[in-house]
């Protein structure tokens, strides 16, 4: 059971280090102060679902509904395009002063989570990719499936929130305009580059 467990937590800490619109999400909110608590939690409840759905046997229903998998790539990749635009406009915001986070009005909890939803379930990697990998690697521990499932959402939990609490850290950094207008592009261009490689992928 504690191999299992071990194992589960190795492959869920591996496949989240990896930068991505969500784990860009979470920096964000970490660096600004807002919601950082909720954000984390709904990514850490999200992905503790997905982990639970692909050892469970979501890849039979990928099989059993073949246009499913299109279809999320297209949705993601919209969103994410989109959320690129809105970052990279936020990066050229005429007023400096919006980019500094004690001068920047605060978003709102429901509006801050859907778009924290949205980068999570929206997200075709999540499903083509961790879904789908820890419910097949969970089948070499039969058995002990529950063990590796907890090991596997642990390390999201322990990730997401060292990522957003840590963020505070170098928020002395982002007191400064410029070091936002850089964050802001540069999480407008991996949204793109991760929409790009996935329209790329199914072309």
């Amino acid at each position: 059971m504690l191999e299992a467990c071990l194992a589960g937590f190795s492959l869920g800490l591996s496949l989240i280090l990896a930068i991505g619109a969500q784990n860009a999400f979470v920096l964000r909110q970490g660096l600004r102060g807002e919601h950082v608590a909720a954000v984390c939690a709904t990514c850490a409840v999200s992905d503790a679902v997905l982990i639970g759905l692909g050892v469970t046997g979501f890849r039979s229903v990928i099989a059993a509904a073949p246009w499913l998998r299109p279809a999320m790539v297209w949705a993601g990749a919209a969103f994410l395009i989109w959320y690129g635009l809105r970052s990279l406009r936020a990066a050229f915001a005429s007023e400096e002063a919006a980019l500094v986070p004690s001068a920047t009005a605060t978003v709102g909890l429901r509006q801050t989570l859907t778009v924290c939803l949205a980068l999570t379930w929206l997200n075709p990697h999540v499903y083509l990719d961790t879904v789908l990998l820890i419910g097949s690697v969970s089948t070499r521990f039969s058995g002990h499936e529950a063990a590796f499932t907890v090991g596997a959402s642990t390390a999201s939990v322990a990730f997401f929130f060292a990522l957003g609490f840590g963020a505070a850290i170098l928020r002395p950094l982002f007191e400064k305009p410029a070091a936002w207008r850089v964050l802001d592009g540069a999480i407008a261009l991996t949204m793109w580059a991760i929409a790009a490689n996935l329209l790329l992928n199914e072309v």
